[in-house]
């Protein structure tokens, strides 16, 4: 067996579809950007474009990825309680010392950027995951053993729904249900936990305490966005209207009624998959799924592969948050989903959502490079 890792080890082809996708990321936010009044804010300074930005934090991901792939991910699951209690200590942070932006404080200043803890939260909270059930050993779960799974969930998913941040909040579940289901939960348990989550759901929505007003009225306005078209409906009218009047081929980079009238919110970060679909059609968007497909694929194979029950934990963890991430991004826009501000992976702007998908990518190809490795 191979004791040293080479340049060979790493996933190429893996790596060759992420840059595809943000290489389309780069080009779309400049599209999606242009003439509107996203450009008009910042054109005195080349470097504030958005679409430069995005490119120095896709570099800086490159760059992480490639640092995380060197470290052993056994290391990084032996700190990984340490790093849960610091992710714990920054989302406190935030609550005290934070940025308040659009009525939320997400983001702690750090000299001219603004780090946002909750998605970096999410790698630590896959590694964490991964290291409690790996250590379980296989055996049946019992119902302590998943109470401390969702304990350990539920607190950082509570402090970042208090922000409030509902979006980010619920990419938190998907790590939990993929641990459960890879821990071995058997059929009566799931149908307690489903029956116990309905029950709290109803409660939560019931209370007016754990979510806010105009949190509700977007989860309910997807159903119907014409009864408030200029309110909680304009969002998603607007994501259907650019979406289906690109077509099949789009109307061409930057020429999007949509994007470039400035109707189209936010069409650089949460809504860049319909100002991309406007552009290119439905060949287009078509590919940017195909190509996530093909990225979600290739992750599941390397799962399969992995030295040990902990990596594949791991992997699917990070394959578990970035479908639903991709299924509630693409639902959003095209109104399957509610509006929630989840950003689509790699795609979207921003750069803490940027760099927590490369280091994820970089932790994934880290457990791959050692599947031969003593």
């Amino acid at each position: 067996m191979r004791r040293f890792l080479s340049v060979r080890d790493y996933d190429w082809p893996l790596l060759g579809m992420v840059l595809v996708l943000c290489t389309i990321s780069v080009f779309e936010v400049y599209s999606a950007t242009l003439h509107t009044k996203f450009s008009s804010t910042l054109q005195s300074h080349w470097y504030a474009m958005f679409h430069i930005k995005q490119l120095m934090w896709i570099a800086g991901g490159m760059a992480s990825m490639f640092l995380f792939s060197r470290i052993d991910y056994h290391r990084l699951l032996d700190w990984s309680y340490w790093a849960y209690g610091f992710g714990l200590a920054s989302l406190v942070a935030v609550k005290l010392v934070g940025v308040t932006v659009l009525h939320a404080r997400r983001w702690i200043r750090i000299g001219p950027f603004h780090f946002q803890p909750s998605e970096w939260v999410k790698l630590i909270l896959i590694l964490a995951v991964a290291r409690y059930f790996a250590n379980l050993g296989g055996r049946r779960l019992t119902g302590f053993d998943i109470i401390k799974a969702f304990f350990f969930v539920g607190v950082p998913l509570v402090l970042v729904l208090i922000q409030p941040d509902l979006g980010t909040a619920l990419t938190y579940v998907p790590i939990l249900t993929t641990g459960l289901f890879l821990g071995g939960i058997n059929i009566r348990q799931t149908v307690v936990l489903v029956v116990c989550g309905a029950v709290l759901a109803v409660g939560a929505w019931n209370s007016g305490r754990v979510l806010k007003p105009y949190q509700k009225a977007r989860l309910t306005s997807f159903v119907n966005p014409d009864s408030d078209p200029k309110g909680t409906g304009y969002q998603l009218r607007q994501s259907l209207i650019a979406v289906c009047s690109g077509g099949v081929w789009g109307k061409g980079m930057a020429k999007g009624s949509q994007t470039q009238g400035d109707f189209l919110p936010i069409p650089h970060a949460d809504f860049i998959f319909a100002a991309f679909g406007e552009e290119h059609g439905f060949v287009g968007a078509l590919f940017v799924l195909l190509l996530y497909f093909s990225i979600l694929m290739r992750l599941i194979q390397n799962a399969q592969t992995a030295a040990d029950l902990s990596g594949s934990l791991i992997i699917m963890g990070i394959v578990g948050v970035l479908t639903f991430q991709i299924a509630v991004n693409v639902g959003m826009v095209i109104g399957f989903m509610p509006v929630t501000g989840i950003p689509l992976p790699l795609m979207s702007y921003g750069g803490s959502s940027v760099l927590f998908t490369f280091l994820a990518l970089g932790v994934a190809m880290n457990v791959r490079m050692r599947r031969f490795v003593n």
